[in-house]
């Protein structure tokens, strides 16, 4: 009997071996995306020490676009490649249903390691776009397909500075593009994260108001102890990873610093007790950061996740309910009554 959504989904992003992550990492390493006579972005800038653009000059160009319509779905599916720093195009899934104008819309990004597939399944991409909702999908940095042209020691974790502020701003030039389309209700946008990208969701949402409720599943933070004590970390990097000139980088990005930040004004937190990459130390730190009037969910075990994700369509249904009722030009406030917020 196969495992349910919600389980299949958190064993196949969070729990794999860093020697899946390896061969994850060559497989999606296709040459030449990094072409050195690429000089349209000469002048762009970025500055890794910091969540905020204002120090930073990335330059965005017209994005590529692909059609993966099909006739007789109720959305439409199309690929966009963006770009705003050198050899870096990011994939874009926008799914919209059909015959809403200027849906609502919800950012998705699993954590590290993951891929693209996922975007490409019609159950998920239906699921997403479930009343009314469009949908952006898109991976976080030094990952899936954004992972090239570097040496097989520099990574998602070995170079975690750049991963998160990477990503952070990726966030914000992503909504800066969505509201240059004009066919999106940039008033509702939501976000979810689960695991690193919970992290980067909870630093974006903290440096951009634009998100008006946010969704996360089991972020990774503390790092002092996450790095010393987490299963993920390969044991003969973690030496490196507790180094002071490491820290310090690392703690530009805390998630307990940012956590009491976030300017959603709906948010929800959600953590399986049973998930191993975070220590459960770490796990209480956090729950016990998150700001007044969220929404906090524990699951116990499998039985229960499963429970609450019976299918793709529950994945984001609590940002729906977060964003269905709010207009245009009204603040969101208050929870939905999924759980009781903590106070």
């Amino acid at each position: 009997m196969p495992l349910k959504f919600a389980h299949t989904l958190l064993v196949a992003i969070s729990l794999l071996s860093f020697a899946q992550i390896c061969a994850a990492q060559v497989e999606w390493a296709p040459p030449p995306l990094a072409d050195p006579a690429d000089t349209r972005f000469k002048r762009a800038t970025e500055d890794f020490a910091t969540t905020s653009l204002s120090t930073s000059h990335l330059i965005s160009v017209a994005p590529m676009r692909a059609s993966l319509s099909r006739p007789n779905d109720s959305y439409t599916v199309d690929l966009l490649r963006v770009q705003w720093r050198w050899g870096d195009p990011i994939d874009l899934y926008l799914m919209k249903p059909k015959g809403v104008q200027n849906p609502p819309v919800i950012l998705t990004l699993f954590g590290y390691p993951s891929d693209t597939d996922q975007f490409r399944d019609p159950a998920f991409q239906e699921g997403l776009t479930r009343e009314g909702f469009a949908a952006v999908c898109f991976l976080s940095a030094l990952t899936g397909h954004r992972y090239h042209d570097r040496p097989m020691k520099e990574w998602f974790l070995s170079e975690l500075q750049e991963s998160l502020a990477t990503s952070v701003h990726d966030v914000q030039m992503i909504l800066n593009y969505l509201e240059t389309r004009g066919d999106l209700d940039m008033s509702r946008v939501g976000m979810f994260g689960q695991g690193s990208g919970a992290t980067i969701a909870i630093l974006a949402s903290a440096v951009d108001p634009r998100i008006k409720a946010l969704d996360v599943m089991d972020p990774w933070g503390d790092w002092p102890t996450w790095l010393a004590e987490s299963r993920f970390p390969p044991e003969d990097e973690r030496a490196n990873f507790l180094k002071p000139e490491f820290l310090k980088k690392a703690a530009a990005f805390e998630t307990l610093d940012w956590l009491p930040k976030i300017q959603a004004k709906r948010v929800r937190f959600q953590q399986n007790l049973f998930e191993s990459d975070t220590p459960v130390k770490v796990k209480d730190k956090l729950r016990a950061t998150v700001p007044p009037g969220t929404t906090v969910v524990v699951y116990k075990n499998a039985k229960e996740l499963d429970a609450a994700f019976p299918s793709n369509a529950h994945l984001t249904g609590w940002l729906r309910q977060a964003l269905q009722n709010a207009p245009a030009s009204q603040q969101i406030a208050g929870d939905p009554a999924e759980a009781s917020p903590r106070r």
